[in-house]
């Protein structure tokens, strides 16, 4: 088989296995490395220390797993979902969309292990490996390599069809695949993102000071907010969507089909007033499996007191 009819194979099963797009990159050093070492230089990753873990990889990704020659890069659309509205009430609405069902994380390594499975048993001297946002890896730069969007301005991947409501995933192999073409920018002249920022954290197109970022704030940081922050949440509990939201990509992309992703009856009927009342006990129990478990109980009880 050419690298091209593999590569088409390998995308085919990632379709099979769940995820609604999926193309393949290359792996050279990024181009845009030296963008990385200067945000990070500012300080603008702000309490996320681990940024800066192997910087080695993040610049050159065929450092993430020795002999990797190509990255299989998956798409997961969150939102919107076939057969479900956005929630009504004062909590969930304050919650990122993408947070509202199970952890993504546990959702697609389901998906990803099997598929590394199944690339190794079909090509026995093959060798793959997942990973996703929790690796050092840059998958934003990854996955426009390999087609699957193109940066915005609001420094999310943006596709014609998909908006920004996606999640990734790589799947990093010693084979040899041939790569998909990139898309050209989708941004034009638009700075609608920019300008629906609550906190300017889009100090710049492209550029995201985290610093500034309420969902830095409300998911990321531990202990009390910093002076000022408290009052400038904009509403939002569990990360934030205003880029999103304001973007003209956003305004009517196709329903994704994942009901794992759907915000569950039993954390449905919860409020603000009932998630400043939960005890360890009630909160474990409510909350597993779920993505804002990141921000630990304490860091929920936080933000309901901020946003009340």
């Amino acid at each position: 088989m050419t690298p091209r009819e593999i590569a088409e194979r390998l995308k085919t099963w990632a379709l099979e296995a769940g995820f609604d797009r999926a193309g393949v990159a290359s792996l050279e050093p990024l181009e845009h490395g030296p963008a990385l070492v200067r945000w990070l230089e500012r300080g603008e990753q702000a309490g996320m220390a681990w940024m800066g873990n192997r910087l080695d990889a993040r610049l050159d990704p065929s450092r993430f797993f020795p002999g990797a020659r190509s990255a299989l890069c998956v798409a997961l659309h969150y939102w919107p979902l076939a057969g479900q509205d956005d929630p009504e009430g004062d909590l969930w609405p304050r919650v990122a969309r993408y947070a509202r069902g199970v952890d993504y994380h546990d959702l697609m390594a389901r998906w990803m292990k099997p598929l590394c499975d199944r690339i190794e048993a079909e090509f026995p001297s093959s060798k793959a490996r997942y990973t996703m946002d929790t690796g050092p890896v840059l998958e934003r730069e990854l996955a426009a390599r390999a087609g699957l969007g193109a940066v915005g301005k609001n420094t999310l991947l943006l596709h014609p069809e998909a908006g920004s409501w996606f999640l990734l995933g790589e799947i990093f192999t010693t084979l040899d695949l041939a790569p998909d073409q990139p898309l050209a920018d989708l941004c034009g002249s638009c700075t609608r993102c920019l300008e629906a920022c609550p906190t300017g954290a889009l100090v710049e197109p492209y550029r995201l000071d985290a610093n500034r970022c309420i969902s830095y704030w409300t998911i990321e940081h531990r202990g009390e907010f910093a002076e000022g922050i408290a009052e400038n949440l904009d509403g939002w509990l569990f990360g934030c969507d205003a880029c999103q939201e304001a973007c003209p990509w956003n305004a009517g992309p196709a329903p994704a089909d994942h009901p794992e992703l759907r915000l569950p009856p039993e954390r449905a009927e919860l409020d603000l007033a009932g998630l400043l009342g939960l005890d360890r006990e009630s909160y474990v129990a409510r909350f597993r499996g779920s993505p804002l478990k990141r921000a630990k109980l304490e860091g929920l009880k936080r933000n309901a007191r901020a946003v009340r």
